[in-house]
């Protein structure tokens, strides 16, 4: 499972608005393959369930990940930061042995 943060949750459902998607759409996490440490988050909204996909739900968000990224992620935080050293989302995953000085990846 996939836990969000408060501050998290409050950008998400902004940008959820802004763009003017209905309820049915949902955020996809998943991992890639790339980055400086082996492997990348990927952040999408979507309203279509694939093959496989595994739905969890928290603070009223509804999160579809893929069973692959399932495995790596399985409790993972997702955070969002504005501050001087950087503005954007993070993941606060337990399963990286290490991951890049941006946080964009990670490797396990």
């Amino acid at each position: 499972m996939i836990t969000i943060t408060d501050k998290a949750k409050d950008k998400i459902d902004h940008l959820m608005q802004d763009s003017a998607m209905g309820s049915d759409y949902f955020l996809r996490v998943s991992v890639k393959g790339g980055g400086c440490s082996g492997l990348s988050y990927n952040l999408d909204f979507d309203n279509e369930e694939q093959k496989g996909d595994q739905f969890f739900e928290d603070k009223g968000i509804k999160i579809a990940l893929d069973m692959k990224s399932f495995l790596y992620l399985a409790g993972t935080e997702l955070d969002f930061t504005d501050g001087l050293n950087g503005k954007g989302f993070n993941f606060v995953n337990p399963n990286a042995s290490r991951t890049c000085g941006c946080g964009e990846s990670f490797s396990v």
